[in-house]
């Protein structure tokens, strides 16, 4: 084994470092940023549920791309392998770069896209190998079962390959959920018990079980969320140069500003990692982070149809609403599920705050056909400013204890 491999395979401290995102984590970073707006491009236009399905799916992956190496550094700390993380960032790129090619159906950019997220997925099992690490909190960022459906893809058409996309996914999920930490753990110590090989033990240690560094990481995820926020504000900020400037588009943009800023103070300044009313460690990470993928991909979605809604001044087309309020109301709907994790929660909440702004925005969506874009925009704003000001509200109430969720 090399000097390199050697430091990949040192142990973990296993108390908590307080330490933030490297140089070379935030270079990772920015391929995020790429990726992120060529997805959210595939929601330009008038979308029908093919373009959404297609949406979710890409994001799908090109997140568990970056989850895994985000996970990967978050664990190994200074010993994280830089050709390693390079390596996977090109591969990122390649996915980014292929998705327009994805959209419209071209083989060779479909075969490429799948290639790179084989080798990226592929990349990450040979790094937990040579680090003799099992990871608890994300099993699948180290298991190949979800990738092996991505391999027979190559061979595969469309729509089958896109099928067989989405098995893999779903295969993922369920080893997320379905291998518990106390199946990882017994199934190690079961392994070491019957283990007759000491000199082999002696030479080359049995893996170990490791967890991820839970504010280290809950800053990666708040940046993640920060970096789709940000495709957000550049979505507008494109749609809004190409359009004729007058007194409704002024507002529109005034609009579209505070919903995204009233969207990144829930984010952080009501939540943790980026992810709304959760609070830090009620939930284990492998529940977090679906959570933080979800909500990540419903403001990548609200993000490109607030690029659309410049282009449509008087009224929105029926699907770039419904894309719009219903992005919204999922962001409230994963809001209300990372609330129900806390120990100490009041039904009130729930009835008061996450139910209307989950079902409003679907009333506008429905029956707002014919409500000017700016008006749908400025509604979709103080329904985002509701939890806020409820929350105040009650904190200055007599009762002063009520537990809204904040």
């Amino acid at each position: 084994m090399s000097d390199d491999d050697t430091a990949a395979a040192a142990p973990r401290a296993t108390s908590e470092e307080n330490r933030h995102a490297s140089w070379l984590e935030l270079f990772f970073d920015l391929v995020a940023v790429a990726g992120v707006a060529q997805i959210a491009h595939l929601l330009h236009g008038v979308p029908d549920v093919s373009d959404l399905g297609l949406y979710a799916l890409l994001f799908l992956a090109f997140w568990t791309a970056w989850i895994v190496f985000t996970l990967y550094a978050n664990v190994a700390s200074e010993h994280t392998h830089v050709r390693t993380v390079l390596l996977a960032m090109f591969g990122m790129a390649v996915m980014a770069a292929a998705v327009p090619g994805v959209h419209e159906g071209d083989d060779q950019h479909a075969r490429v896209f799948a290639l790179a997220y084989v080798l990226i997925r592929g990349l990450a099992n040979r790094a937990w190998q040579h680090r003799r690490q099992i990871l608890v909190d994300w099993p699948a960022a180290q298991m190949s079962l979800g990738v092996i459906p991505w391999v027979v893809s190559l061979w595969a058409h469309d729509p089958m390959r896109h099928w067989l996309w989405a098995l893999g996914i779903a295969l993922d999920l369920y080893v997320t959920f379905a291998v518990s930490a106390r199946d990882i753990v017994e199934h190690q110590e079961a392994r070491e018990r019957h283990d007759d090989r000491p000199a082999r033990r002696g030479s080359e240690a049995s893996p170990s079980l490791a967890r991820s560094q839970a504010e280290h990481l809950s800053e990666r995820l708040g940046l993640f969320v920060l970096i789709v926020l940000g495709e957000g504000v550049a979505q507008v900020v494109e749609g809004l140069s190409d359009a004729e400037w007058d007194k409704q588009l002024y507002m529109l943009a005034v609009a579209a500003f505070v919903l995204l800023a009233t969207l990144w103070s829930l984010s952080f300044g009501h939540g943790y990692a980026g992810v709304p009313h959760l609070a830090a460690g009620v939930l284990p990470a492998r529940a977090a982070l679906p959570l933080h993928c979800f909500v990540s991909g419903c403001l990548a979605a609200l993000a490109a149809a607030l690029g659309a809604a410049a282009e449509h001044l008087e009224t929105l087309p029926d699907a770039t609403r419904w894309l719009l309020c219903a992005s919204l109301a999922g962001y409230f709907l994963l809001s209300g599920l990372a609330w129900l994790g806390r120990a100490e929660r009041e039904r009130r909440w729930l009835l008061s705050v996450a139910l209307p702004c989950c079902v409003l925005p679907l009333m506008l969506a429905a029956f707002g056909g014919r409500v000017r874009t700016v008006g749908v925009v400025w509604l979709l704003v103080l329904i985002t400013l509701w939890p806020t000001l409820y929350e105040r509200r009650a904190a200055k109430s007599p009762e002063g204890a009520v537990r809204t969720g904040s």
